[in-house]
């Protein structure tokens, strides 16, 4: 059996490292959450949300899966959803995407099987629904707008649930934004924006 020892003295040395630089935040943490961002991303290792936003823990509440998708009857997603917004009131929602996506990647093959091909169906439907604009691109060119695309046709899923009209129709919630992170320079790039219930404008 690997041995794991060596995470664990690097979860103390974590834990010291940010008591001394707030020594209440496990205390306050304890206590409750109140983040203001709910992050809907990918499950991929690299785009760990509160480190490529800089944050301390308790900022962001996340819901990560393979190409960060929301999906109507993904009942996981959708139950995240809910809690962030009639339990934490959170004022902003992202969805972000990444370039290098092996979901996205593995939707323009056909390697892929058993639940993970179920998956990337939908992303699948994101191409054929933007397919005249993808004709001409191949390649890397093919992959990474269809990251772009993927991102934005997940805010229009996001911004179709019941949940969300519902708090709209009521005068308030949370605005939507969707993002796409280019890891290999640790940046972020917005995409579209949401305001309340208003019209899907160009970040």
């Amino acid at each position: 059996m690997p041995d794991l020892r060596h995470l664990l003295a690097g979860n103390r040395a974590w834990a010291a490292r940010i008591a001394e630089t707030d020594p209440d935040i496990f205390r306050r943490m304890a206590k409750g959450q109140n983040p203001e961002i709910l992050w809907i991303g990918c499950s991929d290792s690299r785009v760990s949300a509160t480190q490529v936003l800089d944050l301390p823990p308790g900022r962001v509440f996340v819901h990560r899966n393979i190409a960060n998708l929301v999906v109507p009857d993904d009942e996981n997603c959708l139950s995240v959803l809910q809690y962030a917004v009639e339990a934490l009131d959170v004022r902003h929602m992202v969805v972000c995407g990444h370039y290098g996506c092996g979901g996205i990647r593995a939707s323009l093959g056909n390697s892929a099987q058993g639940p993970i091909r179920q998956r990337i169906e939908h992303v699948r439907r994101v191409r054929r629904l933007h397919r005249e604009e993808l004709a001409d691109l191949e390649g890397v060119a093919l992959e990474r707008r269809l990251v772009e695309l993927n991102v934005v046709e997940q805010v229009r899923n996001l911004a179709a649930t019941r949940v969300l009209r519902d708090r709209w129709r009521e005068g308030t919630g949370p605005d939507l934004h969707g993002w796409v992170y280019e890891i290999a320079e640790g940046l972020l790039k917005p995409l579209c924006r949401q305001s309340g219930g208003g019209a899907l404008v160009p970040a």
